[in-house]
């Protein structure tokens, strides 16, 4: 018999961390997340997350008193509040391919749901946009990006049977660098710029990039206002975000496209890929996984697209030209071959539409699910 207990102590929660990374340990296609990182998410008094959101985690233990499963209930207030909707977000979700650990997960998840007054379920979703959200359904011989999570095929399985159905997908891709970027992209970039009076930010360093950062924001929060699953970020989620990349950032890859009053209008964000680095430092920073990560923000023959955000009044007029513009001197001058779109929408053909004079190959997809438990 499955028994569920909640979390409720730094032990308990350290345990739910280190599951998944116990659960996959030695599969090639997983990526260990860092468990230290991990646990500062679900931590109300390290993520501003919990300005907005309240949540709940349970670990599911079979008769022998092993960890089985976990999964984590959320409430985005705010997110329910802008969409006048009842939703109960599961997240963190791992089991082993046992139908009896599943549907004890989710009916746990279900009846805290049923008591915040919720009518949907959702998922899996983070407290945020920017945390990993969906399940694996395509690719699962493919290495995921940091940004991804890998989960065995059986996941999908199980959730149809508890009488989850697809609420939307996820796609990335992976784009050949060839060994000269198309002029096409540096003419497109031109016009652009010409035609809207819009303009590169410049800066060399983190610390000259810095002064722009209040401004992406503002931009992001515009620019994704109306996306599946988000909601406006609030100062405190700012900072969180700017303390999560800014260390990692290398300038070369990040694009800010200013108007004529050096108003933030459209920005790019890459990093290289940690994904290996990751598996190499096994869920720690310590001893020696901090050392793994620099090094691939040093060296690297990939980089992770992460975001692209353009204001409402520039959309659809070529400003993804000017940004991936940038992003080709900084490929060029780094000697990158390959980049990995982190989850995108399936239906976002503004970015996708950037690769189509480069080869390209869809590798992945994750769905994310909801259910009506009224």
């Amino acid at each position: 018999m499955i028994q569920i207990r909640e979390v409720t102590t730094k032990k308990d929660l350290k345990a739910f961390v280190h599951f998944p990374n116990a659960l996959y340990e030695g599969n090639p296609h997983y990526v260990p997340q860092i468990e230290s990182m991990e646990r500062d998410t679900l931590t109300p008094a390290k993520n501003h997350a919990f300005e907005v959101c309240e949540a709940k985690y349970w670990l599911a233990y079979d008769e022998g008193n092993r960890i089985v499963g976990r999964v984590a209930g959320i409430v985005n207030r705010k997110y329910n509040e802008k969409t006048g909707e009842r939703i109960c977000r599961f997240g963190f979700i791992d089991f082993t391919d046992n139908q009896e650990v599943s549907k004890t997960l989710m009916d746990t998840v279900e009846r805290y749901a049923k008591e915040k007054g919720m009518a949907t379920m959702c998922g899996p979703m983070g407290f945020l946009e920017f945390d990993t959200a969906g399940v694996l359904v395509e690719g699962f011989d493919q290495l995921p990006t940091a940004y991804g999570k890998y989960n065995a095929p059986y996941y999908e399985r199980h959730l149809t049977r508890l009488g989850y159905v697809k609420d939307v997908d996820f796609v990335e891709y992976q784009i050949l660098v060839p060994e000269v970027i198309p002029e096409r992209y540096e003419r497109m970039s031109q016009l652009v710029s010409v035609k809207n009076s819009l303009h590169q930010a410049e800066f060399g360093s983190r610390a000259e990039l810095e002064p722009y950062l209040d401004g992406v924001f503002r931009c992001l929060n515009m620019a994704y206002s109306k996306l599946h699953g988000f909601t406006e970020l609030t100062p405190g989620q700012c900072n969180d975000l700017k303390r999560q990349f800014l260390s990692n950032i290398n300038p070369d890859y990040v694009s800010i496209i200013l108007d004529t009053n050096e108003e933030v209008v459209g920005f790019g964000v890459a990093l290289p890929s940690l994904s290996k680095a990751m598996k190499k430092a096994k869920g720690s920073l310590f001893p020696l996984g901090w050392l793994h990560l620099m090094k691939a923000l040093r060296k690297n023959d990939t980089i992770d697209l992460l975001l692209i955000a353009i204001d409402e009044k520039y959309k659809n007029k070529g400003v993804n030209a000017m940004i991936f513009n940038k992003f080709a001197k900084g490929i060029t001058k780094n000697g990158i071959k390959f980049i990995e779109s982190t989850r995108e929408l399936e239906d976002n053909t503004s970015v996708q539409n950037l690769w189509h004079y480069l080869e390209h190959t869809l590798t992945k997809r994750a769905r994310l699910y909801k259910k009506e438990i009224r």
